[in-house]
């Protein structure tokens, strides 16, 4: 069992929209970036919604996805956990985000989608109850994880249920 920690968000001043998954995989630990799985879909999929090449170095990727108003984060700030797998999460050892500070930073953002059950389920276990009411009342939307663990969704269905992330607020 590892105790692991989540990476800074990734944001500007205009996001309008945050993507939060659970916690980084041992890929993206070792590479210090988000969805580094050389099988995980979230950048192949942001490429075709936001026309942000894959194949850019991470923080053009980074830089670019914020430009578009769409922040990116974890749910945990910290968890205990034996593999990459949510499933193998100790729930005793979850820490989640400071979200409060993290959204009154960022006062626009306006809906908030979760890559994945875990991220969800988390969210309204350890965060949701927790906000003042006003945040707490920031639409939720949960996709489809983009994890390689989660193969029996094919690409095409999620990528049309990640189409709801490109519209503006």
């Amino acid at each position: 069992m590892s105790y692991i920690h989540s990476f800074p968000p990734v944001s500007g001043p205009a996001a309008d929209r945050l993507i939060l998954g659970s916690m980084p995989g041992k890929a993206s630990l070792a590479a210090n970036q988000y969805y580094a799985h050389p099988r995980n879909l979230f950048w192949p999929i942001v490429e075709t919604l936001f026309d942000i090449r894959a194949d850019l170095p991470y923080a053009e990727r980074c830089r670019q996805l914020a430009e578009q108003g769409v922040a990116l984060w974890d749910v945990l700030r910290a968890c205990t956990r034996s593999s990459s797998l949510d499933s193998d999460i100790l729930e005793a050892s979850i820490v989640p985000q400071d979200f409060e500070g993290f959204l009154r930073a960022h006062p626009r953002i306006g809906v908030i989608f979760f890559n994945g059950a875990k991220a969800e389920s988390v969210w309204r276990r350890h965060v949701g109850p927790t906000l003042p009411a006003d945040l707490a009342a920031i639409p939720t939307s949960r996709l489809p994880s983009t994890s390689p663990a989660n193969a029996s969704i094919p690409y095409p269905v999620k990528l049309r249920q990640w189409r709801a992330v490109t519209t503006p607020l």
